[in-house]
């Protein structure tokens, strides 16, 4: 019941298909916090078993949870018959290189209900560094144990690359993560990739700039003019990275402190191109 969390609740049916993702180390306030999601009718209930950060892990909650499985696998149970909506899981290989067990986790998680899992390809040791081990996922999706969907994460930034491994390793789906902040155009380019095997060419700048500035005008209709504008100067680079220029502009734009000044200042990247293509 903390307004920041629960206004988190709120979402829109063009939005649809769409899941809620509770996290919690405890039996009880986990299923507390399914029976709450529920309550607003999305598509599916995940549980949180893969974030990594230390606020979250080290307080068992999370990736923690890989360090004791049969936790995970009662929490799991108790929020599957806690709810009526497909109850989904995602998570790691295991804690770190000498508890990989996500082939034997994953078993478990389906035979106390889950509808499908989504595995990241690393344990909570790595964090997100080092490369993504798809040959685990590979190994789950292809346990003739397995029923339910496999979904595959980990490294994948490009749409090449997204089915490339759908393909090599057979998972019934591909999840992309930290490659779609600021770069939303990445699951058209997906699924052209996957149904052409050719590549769309880049969003252009104009295009560029209006996702940006619609992204700009959420974010303070959602939390105000002073803590949208800040939040939103980690997107810039992404939004824009390769444009020529870009640098000089990234700075302007960061250092706005109002709607105003950043609406010019990316009318005037606007205005550069046009220039430069006369």
């Amino acid at each position: 019941n903390v307004e920041k969390s629960f206004k988190k609740l709120n979402f829109s049916d063009y939005e649809r298909p769409m899941g809620i993702q509770i996290v919690g180390n405890n039996i009880q306030e986990l299923v507390q916090a399914a029976k709450m999601a529920e309550s607003v009718q999305p598509d599916l209930i995940d549980i949180n078993f893969g974030c990594p950060v230390k606020k979250v892990a080290m307080k068992g909650s999370g990736a923690g949870l890989l360090k004791d499985v049969p936790l995970m696998v009662r929490m799991t149970a108790a929020v599957v018959k806690s709810v009526q909506l497909p109850v989904t899981v995602k998570t790691r290989l295991g804690w770190d290189d000498t508890s990989k067990e996500i082939v034997v986790v994953a078993e478990k998680l389906q035979d106390v209900g889950i509808a499908a899992i989504t595995i990241h390809g690393r344990t909570r040791a790595q964090m997100y560094k080092g490369t993504a081990d798809w040959t685990l996922i590979g190994a789950v999706k292809n346990n003739p144990r397995m029923t339910i969907p496999v979904i595959g994460n980990g490294d994948i930034d490009s749409a090449q690359k997204a089915v490339d491994y759908y393909r090599r390793y057979g998972v019934d789906g591909i999840m992309i993560g930290r490659a779609a902040v600021g770069n939303p155009w990445i699951f058209r380019e997906t699924k052209h990739f996957y149904a052409t095997g050719t590549q769309l060419p880049p969003p252009s700048l104009n295009e560029r700039i209006a996702v940006c500035y619609e992204h700009l005008l959420n974010a303070i209709v959602w939390k105000g003019e002073k803590i949208g504008i800040f939040e939103m100067r980690k997107h810039y680079s992404n939004y824009f990275k390769g444009i020529a220029g870009i640098k000089a502009y990234r700075k302007k734009l960061v250092e706005a402190v109002s709607l105003e000044a950043i609406e010019q200042h990316l009318l005037s990247m606007l205005d550069e191109k046009a220039t430069d293509e006369k």
